[in-house]
Order: structure tokens, then C-alpha cells, then sequence
């Protein structure tokens, strides 16, 4: 007689099942202690596992020693960094290390303030620094602060000039204007006049010139076709074959003349 083949069809898979899952649960009964007991093991104390990757780190406070995790000694006003170089700790906002072992605060002198640095100070505006104090900037009649801390520590206000530590009215002559120079004088001739003796002397421009503000010249030019003889402008003789040149102010022969006294020859 034949078996049932509803019967066969799942009573077969059925003892599968159960076998496998007997063979399975011993497995997990066997490796998970040992699984767990080693993963504890393997970490020293003061340590944690890395929240990523392998192996483990030692706890905050803590430093690596061979394979074991030694605690690190903070200081007062200090806090540990867990780096795995330097000192282990940084001293907190307001103090500064002392020889690798201590952090003591940074005094602020009066006049000053605290680095954001949180290591150092500086000096208020108004303030100079000297060794450890903040000293205040005596202030000249009119004068001000600057703000360049490579330059002196105050300027003169326009129209004065600094004479020692105090700021003196700049006179300015007659027909001349302050220029806002640094440097030499403070004061320039205005325009057709020049600087003779400290004041500003008018520019003589004579018939046929006009008025030149060219540094390191008279103060006037020739017009075109007339030539400087003394403070005058005599007209240009221009001799035959000849033409003015470029500055309008001399003569030179034609091409293939050459000049021979005050006349244009033919070259040979």
C-alpha cells in the first residue's frame, strides 16, 4: 500500500527544519560566549571600542601606554584633549601652560584686554604697550589717534605740524595752499606762482611764452617758433633749406643739408 502523498509532501521538510535548526541553536549556544568573552577581553580597561572601524581607544582622560590605558594628569584650570601627543591637556580660556605642568591666568593690565586667543592680551585704543602695562597716550592740542601701529601714535589735525610732542599752526604765505604732505613742505606755491624765500613770488611770463609749471624750469616756455635769449622769446630766424624741430624752439636743416655756421648746406 502507498504511502499518503499529502503525508510524504510535508512530513519530509518538516524533519529538515528541525534538524537544521537544532545544528544552528548549538552553534550560537557554542561561539556566542566565546565570541563576547573575547571581544571584552581584547579591550583593557579605562578603554571603548571605536564607534567605527576596529580595535578600541582609551577613554577621555586616558592615554595610550603600550596596551594598556594610563590616566593623564590634568591640572587646575585644564581640560584633557584625549590627542595622543603633547601634554594630554590645554589650559582653559583666560590661562596660559607654565612649564608643561600647570596653567596660570593672564593678567589683563588696566587700559587692556584679553587676546581672543585667550592666551595674551593687548592694549586698548588710546594705550601703548610697555613691558606689562597699558599706558596712556597723551594727546597734543589738536592732534589725533591713529590706527597704524607701525606709525607714531597720533597725528596733527590739517593745518598744523607736529614740532616735538606738540602740534603747531602751519603758516601758509600768500597764494599758496596746503598739499597734505608728509614729507618736506607742507605748503605749495598755487598755480603762476613759485617758491623764493618761503613765500610764493608771482612768475614773470614774458611776450610770446606762455605759463609752465614744469618743476626745475623758469615757470614759462617760448611759444612755437621763438627762442629763450635771457627772460625773453626772440622770433627764430629760420635760414634757407631749414625747418623747426620737435620742441618748436630750434632750427636744423633739410635732409641732405647740414649746418654750417647759422646756414644749410648741401651735403656732398
Amino acid at each position: 500500500m502507498l504511502p499518503d502523498k499529502k503525508f510524504v509532501s510535508w512530513a519530509f521538510p518538516k524533519t529538515l527544519v528541525r534538524h537544521f535548526a537544532a545544528m544552528f541553536g548549538l552553534t550560537l549556544v557554542v561561539a556566542a560566549p566565546a565570541f563576547s568573552q573575547s571581544g571584552i577581553s581584547s579591550i583593557p580597561e579605562n578603554a571603548h571600542a571605536k564607534s567605527y572601524g576596529g580595535g578600541w581607544e582609551c577613554n577621555l582622560s586616558y592615554r595610550l601606554a603600550g596596551n594598556t590605558c594610563v590616566a593623564i594628569e590634568v591640572p587646575q584650570n585644564a581640560y584633557p584633549t584625549n590627542k595622543p601627543y603633547g601634554t594630554g591637556w590645554e589650559c582653559l580660556h583666560g590661562y596660559v601652560e607654565v612649564e608643561g605642568t600647570s596653567c596660570d591666568k593672564v593678567l589683563v593690565p588696566e587700559g587692556g584686554y584679553l587676546d581672543p586667543s585667550g592666551k595674551r592680551w593687548n592694549c586698548l585704543r588710546g594705550y601703548r604697550k610697555i613691558d606689562d602695562i597699558c599706558q596712556e597716550i597723551a594727546l597734543p592740542e589738536n592732534s589725533y589717534l591713529t590706527n597704524d601701529t607701525s606709525a607714531p601714535a597720533w597725528r596733527c589735525n590739517r593745518g598744523y605740524e607736529a614740532k616735538g610732542e606738540k602740534c603747531l599752526v602751519i603758516n601758509v604765505p600768500e597764494h599758496a595752499y596746503l598739499n597734505g604732505s608728509n614729507y618736506g613742505r607742507p605748503w605749495t606755491c598755487e598755480r603762476g606762482f613759485f617758491e623764493q624765500d618761503g613765500t610764493c613770488t608771482a612768475v614773470f611770463v614774458p611776450e610770446n611764452a606762455y605759463f609752465d609749471d614744469a618743476p626745475y624750469r623758469t615757470g614759462w616756455k617760448c611759444a612755437r617758433g621763438y627762442e629763450v635769449s635771457g627772460d625773453r622769446c626772440l622770433l627764430i630766424d629760420l635760414p634757407e633749406n631749414a625747418h623747426l624741430d620737435r620742441s618748436g624752439n630750434r632750427w636744423e636743416c633739410n635732409k641732405s643739408f647740414q649746418r654750417t655756421r647759422d646756414l644749410c648746406v648741401l651735403s656732398n
